[in-house]
Parts: structure tokens; sequence; C-alpha cells
């Protein structure tokens, strides 16, 4: 399936920016020239949110379970341009499909482990998709979320979903699913693959006939309006992202990768999967997050590079015990991003231990920043500007910054900004940015502007000396960014106005050091009514199967909602009102632990 317009596919070739090579291409060199290398390995916790014990494969390895698993997708007749969704923790396993789906020409759609049926029954009507990959349980074996069951529901729900294939332990409970419908991949698979097996394949691949513009993945991103969006990205908008990663850290080749975010969206797998494949590195997968496993990590599987959020980078400058043991000459670059850096910790890192952060602004649609100590060595600007790329006049060490253009938007008068100190929307346009909103030809025509840049909502001001920096300065969506993911707040206001007692809704984010936000439901119960928070999550979580991580955290009773003489909601004054709400709250426990708190109404 190839969604790019055939000019711009010509315009981007002609220029070097694309080109043949496809990801299965680059797996099978780094097979031929690395094949007992390691490839990809498991966090040693994987008993906490997974079946079996943690597995280390090789670049040989992985190829005879990618080999396997293909042949289990052409016995089920799923082929080229198909769509399968896959649900799966952190793990070995995802290489193995994401392989054999960029193989065969499977279109492949990622979906966080978070998501359940509401989520789910959308992406399942808009892709078609015939088939979907997961575990029979998600977290604790015994008592996690019984995912292959719940697929089982939605395959009943759907008839474009033929086949549901799951990994799982040989349990009896595991047993009886699988029976209900489910193929047990592991079963499945095993055993070798014969010379009759390989030639099967070998012709699989000449009738996929793959190119590098076909559709890879559609992955899936939230934004004002109230359900995900799909964003289609081929081999080659994967592979152009990758300089931005690997230049901007000057990672090695075969770099031994920590991988600490989900492997279902663009920073997950601009980092491990893309640049992994460039580099013919080692992925050290980390299941989303748990600090002392983190740091044990680092320790243990000399690691050349990782990313963390901006708060974690923090406490561990605050508690430098945390950081005895890591081999800073070897980690000597480590990426952030999703909030804004301090330059306290930028320099900390420094001058303590050697350590440059690098700052990445990024979504899904491709739009993509990278600011290292090469373009701007003063960790305090580094801290909090950009590279203007993408503008005449400027030249950087990363080579995206010469493949995309940039421009700056007054959302008001729908001017161009070239001045220094004015709030503009930022636009992108280039070979990085994704070609439209899967099946949604309306969002997609919105997404653009009549120069054809993307719109990407996010708000920055030129700044520098020589007006050479960008510096964010917000956002003009109405979302909720929870560690790094962005939480659409009309969704979750729709939900929230069929909930038993709720009159009005609106939802906020409210300021988190960790996380950087957390959902607030700000509302007014109807006349006679009691809301909780605990009311809503139930509501939410057991009636709606939204995300957990949706959920709100906070909780603003009203007596009415402030509006301007319009009737808009004045979202600022929620906003300010609910800031309150987290200095009020206790201080959590030591972790990723979130704060609630309820207010009186106002």
């Amino acid at each position: 399936m190839i969604l790019v317009k055939p000019d711009k596919i010509a315009d981007y070739t002609a220029r070097g920016w694309w080109g043949t090579q496809t990801l299965w291409d680059l797996f099978c060199i780094n097979l031929r020239v690395r094949p007992g290398a390691e490839a990809v390995v498991d966090a040693p916790n994987r008993a906490e949110f997974a079946h079996g014990s943690p597995r280390r494969l090789s670049w040989v390895q992985l190829a005879d379970e990618v080999d396997r698993f293909c042949l289990l997708l052409l016995a089920h007749q799923v082929r080229r341009d198909d769509v399968l969704v896959m649900q799966l923790p952190n793990c070995v396993e995802q290489f193995v499909v994401y392989l054999a789906c960029a193989r065969l020409g499977i279109i492949v759609t990622p979906v966080p482990v978070q998501y359940r049926e509401h989520e789910l029954a959308h992406i399942l009507a808009l892709t078609k998709a015939v088939a979907a990959v997961t575990f029979s349980r998600i977290g604790k074996v015994q008592g996690g979320h019984a995912a292959s069951a719940m697929w089982l529901g939605l395959k009943a729900s759907h008839a474009a979903l033929k086949t549901v294939l799951a990994w799982g332990d040989d349990t009896e409970a595991a047993l009886t699913e699988f029976e209900s419908g489910a193929v047990d991949i592991v079963a499945q698979t095993h055993g070798g693959v014969n010379e009759n097996d390989r030639n099967r394949l070998a012709q699989a691949e000449r009738d996929a006939a793959l190119t590098a513009n076909d559709v890879f993945t559609i992955c899936w991103t939230s934004g004002t309006e109230a359900q995900a969006k799909g964003v289609p990205r081929s081999h080659n908008e994967w592979l152009v992202i990758a300089p931005s990663i690997i230049e901007a850290a000057q990672i090695p080749m075969h770099a031994r990768l920590l991988n600490p975010f989900p492997l279902v969206n663009m920073a997950g797998l601009s980092t491990a999967f893309t640049t992994w494949l460039v580099l013919g590195g080692t992925v050290v997968q980390h299941q989303p997050f748990t600090l002392p496993v983190f740091l044990q990590q680092l320790r243990d599987e000399k690691i050349d590079y990782t990313v963390a959020p901006p708060a974690i980078l923090n406490m561990l400058l605050q508690n430098e015990a945390l950081l005895t043991g890591i081999d800073f000459k070897r980690l000597c670059r480590i990426g952030s991003g999703s909030a804004p850096l301090s330059d306290w910790m930028v320099r900390g890192f420094a001058e303590r231990h050697g350590v440059q952060i690098v700052n990445y602004f990024g979504s899904n649609e491709g739009a993509a920043l990278s600011g290292n100590d090469i373009d701007i060595p003063d960790p305090a600007l580094r801290a909090q500007f950009f590279p203007r790329a993408g503008v005449d006049g400027f030249e950087w060490s990363i080579s995206t910054t010469r493949k995309i253009r940039t421009r700056l938007v007054d959302l008001q008068t729908g001017e161009e900004i070239s001045v220094a100190a004015r709030p503009g929307e930022i636009r992108f346009a280039g070979p990085t940015i994704f070609s439209g909103y899967f099946e949604s030809p309306a969002l997609s025509d919105r997404a653009f502007d009549a120069q054809g840049f993307y719109k990407t909502g996010d708000l920055f001001e030129i700044a520098g000396d020589k007006l050479q920096y960008y510096r964010y300065v917000g956002r003009s969506k109405d979302l909720v960014i929870r560690g790094g993911v962005n939480i659409s707040s009309e969704e979750i206001e729709n939900l929230l106005m069929a909930c038993p007692g709720v009159r009005e809704a609106a939802v906020v984010g409210v300021p988190d050091d960790v996380l950087g936000e957390k959902v607030c439901a700000c509302v007014v119960a109807a006349d006679g009514a009691s809301v909780t928070l605990d009311s809503l999550k139930t509501y939410l979580r057991d009636e709606k199967r939204i995300a957990a991580y949706k959920l709100p955290e906070y909780l603003l009773p009203l007596a009415t909602l402030p509006r301007n003489p319009v009737g808009k909601i004045l979202k600022r004054e929620l906003r300010e009102q609910a800031r309150a709400l987290a200095t009020a709250a206790p201080a959590p426990p030591h972790g990723l632990v979130g704060r609630v708190v309820e207010r009186s109404p106002a």
C-alpha cells in the first residue's frame, strides 16, 4: 500500500532523501554481517508484566523466530497490505512481529498495552484489521490483564478480524482461551524451518514485491479530536528520521541501546527499531517505567545510549548515589524531551559526569527538532532552545535539518513570523512528514496549510542573538500530555458527559513533577447528584473501557464552568484552579505513583 503521491516520491528520491532499501533489507544485511551478535534483550523483570523468562536473541536466533512467525501468518492467510494489530509490552517478540510484517508487506498497527475495548473498537473499525497479535496475559501472569480473551471478544463483534494470535505459558487458563479461538503462537511455531518452508518464504517475499514506499506502520496519536488518529509511515519515512537520532547523539555503529519508551510510536520506534537497524546494534528492552530496573540495566548491559524524561534525569542528579556504577565514558549522551528541560540538569550532567543531554521535540507525524552539544554547546541554551532547522541562512550538524522546511505562523493573522519573541505555530514540510491520517481525508485536509506544511499545534518563538533558535512556549491544541503521551481532552469530556450524575464536564492538565501533567476532571454535578473521583474512574474504566492512563487523577468539583460571553469554556481559568490541586496533594510514595485530590465545589 503506497499512500504518498508519486510526484513527492519522485522528488525525494531524486534528491537522495528516499531510496529503495526496506527495513527488512537492513535486517538481512545485519544478519549476514553479525549473525552471532546480540540483537535484542528482554528486561530482567519480564515476569512482572509478561509470561516467561527474559530472553536474549542473536541476529540469527531472531531471524529463526521471524521465519516461523512468517509461516504462521501465511498459514492464516495474512498477506501484503493486510492490517495486523499488535498489542504487546516491550519484549523481544515485538521485533519478531515488526520484522515479519516488514518482510511480507503486512501493515502493522501497534497499540499501547493500556488500550481497551473503547480505543481498540475504533482502530478495528477504521483499519479493517484482519489479525491481532498479543500475549495471553499482560501484567503479572496470575491476575494480569487477559489480553487474548479481550481480543476474542473484539473478534466476535468485528467481522474483518479473522485471527487472534497469542503468546502464552502452557497453563490451563491459557489453553482454555486458545481453545476458544485464539491461536497459541508458541505451539504453532514449535520446531525448526525446513527447506520447503524456506522456499515458501522466499516465494512469499517475491509475491509481496515490497517497495520502500509501501506503508510499514500505522501508529496512533491523540489530538484535539475525540478519537485517536492513525499515522501511516512507509519504510522510507521511517529511515529518513533516523539521522535525527543517530547524528544528534553521535551514536556509534553496533551501539547498545536501552529503550524505556513503549515500542508503539515515534519516540520508541525511531530509536529502538529504525536506529537499531541502521546501526546494526543491540536493543535492551525496558517496560516503562521501573527506576531500579532501569538503573540496573544501565550498569549491567554496557549501554551506549538511552533516553529518559526530564523529571527522571532531575531526580537522578539530585541523588548522585543512584548513578554509582554507571559507565559514563560509554554512556556519554542521553536523550530527553516531552517537557521543558532544566538548565541546571543539562549543565550538571555535563560538568559532573561528562554526559551531554540531547533535547528532542517530535511527533508521530514526523515533525522533529534535535538540540545537541555540537549545535548548542551551552547547556543553559540547549535546555530551552532548538536549532531553527529548515530555514535558509542557518547550518546545523544534523543532516535532517537540510531536508526539511519549517515556518512559524501567527494563528490570529495567518502571517509568517520572522522576528524574535512573537509566538506562533511551528509548521513542517519535507520527507520526514507523513502524508495524511489513515482513512481520514477531512482530518488530513485540516492538518496541512495551503503551502503544504503540517500544522503541529505547538507554539514556538524565534530566539537567539542571530535569530538562530526556536524556543517552545506552549501548545495551541487542547491536550493533556501525560508521560509524553497525548490525551485528547475532548475524548474524555465526551465520555464524562454520559456519566451518571454529571451535568457538565471539562478536562485540563495538572502539572506533575514526574509525568509532566495528569488528567483533571472539572465537573458540575447534576442537581442532587454526588460525583466522586472514584465514581468517575469506575465508570470510565468499567463501562467505557478506556485506557488506564486516561483516567482522571484529580477532580475539581464546580458549581458552574467558567465561560466567555459567547459560551466558550475558559480552560485557562480551569487550569489555574486545577494547578492548586497539585500543591494541596500529599507527596506520593517513592516511585511513579500519582496524587489524587478532590476539592469542594466553588
